[in-house]
């Protein structure tokens, strides 16, 4: 068969792959931004070759572990890595040494940059990130829906209310792996938001504002949120500080204090292990033109 995002895939092919394709409806196209395709793979051991695309794709690994190499970029990611892999003519392929199951999501638009910025990413290159439950949850979502409904606008609305879920997810609104957070657990992201991470909210304070028992709290947070409190406040506490650094022209040391880490070393170490670039070296990058953003094309 022929992907939308790997060539090559015959039936001797290791992989196993779902996926579909959207047809936007007029009102979702008036929004700038919508998803082209979706879909989601088992890869057996081997290389795989991706498809040059001109829609930029959200790309994350469910089980396993991949090397992504792009143009002259390694990549390695594991479970819940996720990057978002630039539009345009690139030479690119997956090496899987054992097996893995990856998710992925394109989109597309005029505004569809604007989307890619604002879940952290660059434009013009991979960057490994970690990907929140709810929002594996969400891209898991999503490819069930462009299965069913490929080719056509029938899921037009639930589709752009399961992207957007995915972007409040990223920026860390009250978004749950399967509805709402409740009341006492949204009371503490907001909070969390309010302060735009600034201070650093122990597991104690974070379970007095919502008024529950601390192990109480830390087993409803996890249940719905997916992970446990502190290691959801530093994914957001790193999210803050990439858009301080590219776009607010934070220093390293400014952008570590606005997110609570007075020093630069401690904060320069958290962001690598997390973003897998040092916060300069992720200055470098974003500071790169973005030569390769293309206006949205046709399936």
């Amino acid at each position: 068969m022929e992907s939308y995002l790997f060539s090559s895939i015959g039936e001797s092919s290791t992989a196993l792959v779902a996926e579909g394709w959207h047809k936007p409806g007029s009102l979702t196209k008036a929004s700038g931004a919508w998803i082209h395709a979706a879909g989601t793979a088992t890869f057996g051991a081997g290389d795989y070759p991706i498809t040059s695309h001109e829609q930029w794709v959200w790309f994350a690994v469910e089980a396993g572990e991949v090397t992504l190499h792009w143009q002259d970029t390694e990549l390695t990611l594991k479970a819940n890595d996720t990057c978002f892999l630039p539009a345009g003519e690139k030479t690119a392929y997956l090496s899987i040494a054992d097996q893995a199951h990856c998710v992925w999501v394109a989109l597309e638009g005029p505004l569809a940059p604007m989307v890619v910025r604002k879940m952290g990413a660059l434009l013009h290159m991979p960057l490994r990130q970690g990907a929140l439950p709810s929002q594996m949850y969400l891209a898991k979502q999503i490819v069930q829906v462009m299965v069913r409904h490929s080719g056509t606008a029938d899921a037009t609305y639930q589709l752009q209310h399961l992207m957007y879920g995915m972007l409040a997810s990223h920026w860390g609104q009250p978004v749950a792996m399967d509805a709402m957070l409740s009341h006492e657990i949204a009371k503490v992201v907001d909070t969390l938001r309010a302060n735009q991470y600034r201070d650093n909210f122990s597991l104690a304070e974070m379970a007095a504002i919502s008024r529950m028992p601390m192990e109480t709290f830390r087993k409803r947070f996890v249940s719905e949120v997916g992970m446990p409190p502190l290691s959801y406040v530093l994914h957001c506490k790193m999210e803050r500080a990439k858009e301080l650094l590219r776009e607010e022209g934070h220093t390293v040391r400014q952008a570590g204090i606005e997110v609570g880490m007075q020093d630069p070393y401690h904060f320069s170490k958290q962001f690598k292990n997390i973003v897998g670039i040092s916060p300069s070296a992720f200055m470098k990058q974003a500071a790169k033109p973005d030569a390769t953003i293309r206006g949205s094309s046709k399936k």
